[in-house]
């Protein structure tokens, strides 16, 4: 082949620099399992029966006001024929894994207490996780949310952290797999590097592996937006300790000036911060997650009950059909709608894109007019690789509850 430049790599000086800066700031995203909510729950009402009692408050929900499946589709705007499979789903999970991820709360559901009761609190917490450890019932995630820098008390936060993750390896032995931290309202993005230190130091005077200590950022305010852009080498700066970013919705909407009976998840002013997040996180590995809806039934009539949930149910679902898998539940009746919706959301198509991924790999018209760009493809075999740690309950088996083969 005859060409015309006579070096062409002499014009491309310093791409191996640019190139391991690229590798740096974009790991990117691997297919490991992301728990499809966190259930957050105040240091003072946490127990070694919190989890059980949750997915029994749940399940009692479900048989007393969603025993047919039939109830499902008007409900969460499912597929008719998806709700004796999504329906049997819902029971199994709540019956076998009702909380995949837990968060002990000691900022804005716990309060400020005096230190002491405080201290108290956290040793009960410690003792909690010891015991749902013993039992087998602690999350697959699993942590603690302190209190934030921007409330002026730092050493209050890592206090509690020393304390509680002190109290958890003198009481089992060892940190349990899964343990995350969530630091709130980060106002200046100097406090994630004074955290990340924290939790460096911990981890040597603990005696715990490297980067065994990860934390995860709440959005919460205009100001945390505003330096993720501004901020391109912030995940690499905190040296791998960086783990997720959560989207707070009320705090975001009271510091955006918007009313209360419009502080809600789908809102624009969300969905715009939502987009941030996704833009200043793209390939970086760090996953992301909405917020919440922060209601219960309004009685355990089935009128309110159907309300509460039909209400969740679309939020999930905007949360999923903007790439957001991951929400808050602050109360076990969430759960049945999250799940509910969850489940239908990856079996819609899966065996639509598996068809079409399997088509591409060979070689040939996956039918119907459709022809798919390699990035297509690539983003629905990441669709199944997350429907099916969706679907299931405990990574222990090779297949999910609903015999669809797990993706490799």
């Amino acid at each position: 082949m005859k060409t015309t430049l006579p070096e062409p790599a002499g014009l491309i000086e310093g791409f191996e620099e640019t190139y391991r800066e690229q590798a740096a700031r974009f790991s990117g995203a691997g297919q490991a399992w992301q728990p499809v909510h966190t259930v957050y729950v105040p240091a003072d009402r946490v127990s070694a029966t919190t989890v059980d009692e949750w997915g029994r408050a749940a399940t009692e929900l479900l048989h007393e006001h969603l025993f047919s499946p039939g109830e499902l589709p008007p409900l969460c705007g499912l597929d008719p024929d998806l709700a004796a499979p999504v329906h049997e789903r819902v029971r199994r999970k709540l019956r076998i894994e009702p909380v995949e991820d837990l968060r002990i709360d000691f900022e804005d559901g716990y309060g400020r207490r005096p230190d002491a009761e405080e201290d108290r609190h956290v040793e009960g917490a410690a003792e909690a996780v010891a015991a749902m450890t013993r039992a087998g019932t602690l999350p697959r995630r699993w942590g603690l949310r302190v209190k934030s820098f921007a409330d002026g008390d730092p050493v209050r936060s890592v206090r509690t952290l020393d304390g509680f993750l002190t109290e958890v390896l003198r009481r089992i032995g060892e940190l349990p797999p899964g343990f995350t931290v969530t630091f709130p309202k980060v106002l200046m993005e100097g406090y994630l590097r004074q955290f990340a230190r924290c939790l460096e130091a911990l981890e040597g005077a603990a005696g715990l592996p490297e980067c065994v200590l990860r934390f995860e950022i709440q959005v919460e305010a205009p100001q945390t937006v505003a330096f993720l852009l501004r901020s391109p080498d912030l995940v690499p700066s905190l040296g791998g300790r960086l783990a997720a970013a959560h989207f707070g919705v009320f705090d975001y909407t009271a510091a955006c000036g918007l009313p209360p009976h419009e502080q809600r998840l789908d809102h624009p002013v969300c969905d715009h911060a939502r987009e941030i997040m996704r833009i200043a996180f793209a390939g970086t590995g760090v996953e992301l997650a909405d917020g919440s809806l922060a209601a219960s039934p309004a009685s355990n009539s089935a009128k309110d009950v159907h309300a509460l949930w039909a209400r969740h149910a679309q939020l999930v679902a905007h949360s999923l059909s903007n790439g957001f898998y991951q929400g808050w539940d602050m109360h076990p009746s969430h759960l049945v709608s999250r799940y509910a919706t969850v489940y239908a959301f990856h079996l819609a198509h899966y065996e639509e894109y598996s068809a079409r991924v399997e088509a591409w790999e060979q070689r040939r018209e996956a039918g119907g007019g459709v022809m798919d760009e390699p990035a297509t493809i690539k983003t629905m075999a990441a669709a199944l690789a997350r429907a099916d740690h969706a679907l299931l309950d405990r990574p222990t088996s090779g297949e999910t509850g609903l015999g669809l083969p797990l993706r490799r």
